[in-house]
């Protein structure tokens, strides 16, 4: 960490860019501004100015190893481009902003013009966290979405999660077809705007996480092929071309600085790196990590956390807070809705003892031949990370918005039996992850959607029908046909939340959301309480697959961990149709259950169907009445 401290007093934040266009100067002298550019497969690069006193054209000066540099009159406001070799003209790929899209100008920004409201926030401890995965633009923008935050805090949610924001083509994208890493996309509102997001969250004590993707570039909008070749690594191809080349120290430096600039400038209070399975450079994933800590300012709290498919969990021990547990999805996913196609057929054997071992240990593969890798070893040995090393999610947007239909968990599975597994979900020492609106047992679609035109659009939306013709139920050419479209408005519509979200119906329905919504804040609240003051040096104890009369595996499990302050956790899962023997009740008190009262069923012997319970042993009270004194005091210091 660097020994730089928090400045309480600090109003004004930035990331001094070593490349990109950079403001010079003190307050009230003239602006001027330093553009600094990497083009290597280039002999002459100029910087057009497209408005304000310094209009036209200026050469920039060669000043080694294929960077170009100029310094010219003007200041936030100025629309600027590259020209390549005095024709083709390109926008800065460390663009701060793109206020006409992706194939226009970038807007020289001044990044200390915003003033933050809340200095003192530092962040939360890791074990705090419940994040809350969302579309930016689908709830409306920065500004939409900074009108929901009052009732996430009120849900029990101590972070927002953001899906990426990078700027794409169109005016809606899931994000990860981004193309410069820099820009906040437009479509959403203004840099100053998605500030004003971070620090009204930090003001009701949510952190906020980016999603960033380093691992490829959108398929519209990189012209990084133009003028810089050797970003690339020509002959090493991806799914998405020709790989990054992350050993080159200029490429290096582009994705390190990205990650200090969010978290510095924007006081991001954690990032998602997706897919770095795709990356496949553990050594630079490291020294991606070792350049975020020692940039961030002592005291706070800034935390990493991972996509990776190969489950390495050695980079989990010493450099990543934590992983996206898929292993946990996919297991319960296959107990929850009976579905094995695609990747859940590497967990349709034996489900529930794959679940006992993500309890116990973290990872289902661990190093163990993969069927969906050709048989290779997949994964790490993690027994001995903590349980707050994986996060997990029952939905998300992967999970929901790559189903052909985009169907949310609800509509694949009973109602009873999701409370059930939302109950381990919200209770178990792994870190929570909520997918938007599942608090409020939503029903509505995530689908996949982009704003393509042309010969794009067309290549994108088949492609993705070819995509499910491997699948039983699409294998008809004509129930293909029935998938949406990405590009089409109503695609992007259907996925997106009412405004209100408690106030979109009456009569049943409303009652029907208002009951979820209770439940999540009902154990949530409880998980606060008396589970997440505990969860630093936690350790899972094990867990115990429960089995028929006959001796046959159920659907259900009791898992134990040993709590940082000796007392243990325990719960009970059966996810099965029927009741199932439990020769023996968990010590404790019982502290949350579903559904109600079912522990008063436990004498006879048997565990209900579809029922999750959980047990602390311990002086629950007196820890309860603690902890809401420890949270009146940090109320106390935020407000002041």
């Amino acid at each position: 960490m660097s020994e730089t401290p928090i400045d309480p007093h600090a109003h004004h934040h930035a990331h001094c860019l070593p490349f990109g266009a950079q403001l010079l100067g003190a307050s009230g002298t003239k602006p001027r501004t330093r553009y600094r550019f990497w083009a290597p497969s280039c002999t002459r690069v100029d910087v057009d100015i497209e408005n304000g006193p310094a209009q036209g054209v200026h050469a920039m000066t060669p000043s080694g190893n294929g960077w170009f540099e100029a310094t010219v009159d003007g200041g936030a406001g100025t629309l600027y481009r590259f020209r390549l070799d005095g024709e083709q003209p390109v926008p800065d790929p460390a663009s701060r902003f793109q206020p006409q899209d992706v194939h226009g100008p970038s807007e020289v920004i001044d990044p200390r013009a915003y003033r933050w409201e809340h200095t003192r926030w530092h962040g939360r401890p890791w074990e705090e966290t419940v994040l809350y995965e969302l579309h930016v633009g689908t709830m409306g923008g920065y500004a939409g979405v900074q009108k929901r935050l009052l009732e996430l805090a009120a849900l029990g949610v101590t972070a927002i999660e953001l899906m990426p924001l990078n700027d794409f083509p169109g005016k809606h994208n899931w994000g990860y077809d981004g193309v410069l890493p820099y820009a906040p996309d437009s479509a959403y509102g203004r840099p100053e705007e998605l500030k004003a997001l971070v620090d009204a969250a930090h003001g009701l004590g949510l952190m906020v996480f980016l999603d960033v993707v380093y691992n490829h570039f959108g398929p519209d909008g990189n012209y990084l092929h133009a003028y810089a070749k050797p970003f690339f690594r020509e002959g090493t191809h991806t799914p998405w071309g020709p790989a990054i080349d992350f050993d080159r120290s200029e490429v290096s430096e582009f994705f390190t600085d990205n990650a200090a600039y969010w978290i510095n400038e924007y006081r991001i209070d954690g990032l998602r790196f997706d897919a770095v399975h795709a990356i496949d450079n553990h050594a630079w994933l490291r020294e991606l990590s070792d350049h975020i800590r020692a940039k961030v300012q002592h005291g706070r709290h800034v935390h990493l956390v991972l996509e990776n498919e190969h489950n390495s969990a050695s980079l989990l021990e010493t450099h990543f807070d934590a992983q996206w547990n898929d292993d946990a999805h996919n297991t319960l996913h296959v107990l929850l809705t009976g579905e094995t196609e695609g990747y859940y057929h590497a967990y349709e054997d034996q489900p529930i003892r794959r679940l006992a071992r993500v309890l116990s240990e973290g990872f289902v593969y661990q190093g163990e031949p993969s069927p969906l890798h050709d048989g290779a070893p997949r994964g790490e040995p993690s027994g001995d990370l903590s349980p707050t090393s994986f996060v997990m999610f029952l939905q998300n947007h992967d999970q929901v918005g790559n189903r052909a239909f985009g169907e949310r968990l609800r509509k694949l599975t009973t109602d009873d039996a999701l409370r059930a597994a939302t109950g381990l979900l919200l209770l178990s020492p792994q870190i929570p992850l909520l997918f938007m609106g599942e608090e409020y047992g939503s029903t509505q679609p995530f689908l996949f959607f982009t704003d393509y035109t042309g010969e794009l659009a067309d290549a994108v939306r088949e492609g993705r029908r070819r995509e499910f013709a491997r699948f039983s139920s699409f294998s008809d050419e004509k129930r293909r046909a029935q998938i949406p479209d990405p590009n089409d408005v109503k695609t992007f519509a259907a996925s997106s939340p009412p405004v209100e979200a408690t106030h979109t119906s009456a009569g049943d329905d409303a009652r029907d959301r208002l009951d979820w919504l209770h439940f999540y804040q009902t154990a949530l609240a409880v998980r606060a309480r008396l589970i997440t003051p505990r969860l630093k040096h936690s350790k899972a104890l094990g867990a115990t697959v429960l089995t028929h009369a006959d001796g046959a595996d159920a659907h259900a499990l009791v898992a134990r961990w040993r709590l940082g302050d000796g007392e243990t956790l325990s719960i009970a899962l059966n996810l099965s149709k029927d009741s199932v023997p439990l020769a023996e009740v968990p010590d404790g008190k019982v502290i949350f259950e579903t559904p109600p009262r079912v522990h008063e069923q436990l004498d006879s012997g048997s565990l209900p169907p579809n029922t999750f319970i959980a047990w602390v042993s311990g002086d629950v009270g007196s820890y309860a009445a603690r902890h809401d004194a420890r949270i009146a005091s940090s109320q106390q210091e935020r407000s002041e």
